[in-house]
């Protein structure tokens, strides 16, 4: 079975950093979540809706489901590319991870996260994305397919 394509995707590059190993000398596997939020904020920077934006459009999004799947650990002074492939927005944020190896391009780490849309003010889960990210994603399609 084929995959999905992302509809956008972002990378990031990264080197891991002592303080983010565990006593066995390798990243604590909380710090995951941590270096996919990095690629998923440089995503949302890309299609114009970084935090900043969402503050001022009235609206949050919490992280209602994760998933991580560790492959190979990572460890001190590693050079990295996380990348963030947003996969749904319409409804909801389903954006899906990929670290690897910036030498090799090994695959390292993959996983998910999903995340709805709240009004800020009320708390009350919203069923359609913000026009402003909508647009913002569109405006991003639009480009690549214009390239």
């Amino acid at each position: 079975m084929k995959r999905p394509q992302p509809l956008v995707e972002h990378s990031v590059h990264y080197v891991v950093p002592f303080y983010d190993l565990d006593p066995l000398g390798i990243v604590w596997h909380g710090n995951y979540l941590k270096y996919f939020e990095k690629a998923r904020e440089a995503l949302m920077i890309h299609l114009n809706y970084g935090y900043q934006t969402m503050a001022n459009s009235d609206h949050i999004f919490p992280i209602v489901e994760s998933h991580v799947k560790y492959i190979k650990p990572l460890v001190h002074e590693q050079a990295i590319i996380i990348t963030a492939m947003l996969m749904e927005y319409e409804n909801r944020l389903k954006i899906h991870y990929q670290i690897t190896d910036q030498r090799d391009g090994q695959k390292l780490t993959e996983g998910y996260t999903t995340q709805v849309s709240v009004n800020r003010h009320s708390r009350e889960l919203e069923f359609q994305s913000p026009p402003e990210l909508i647009r913002g994603v569109q405006q991003c399609l639009n480009l690549s397919q214009s390239s």
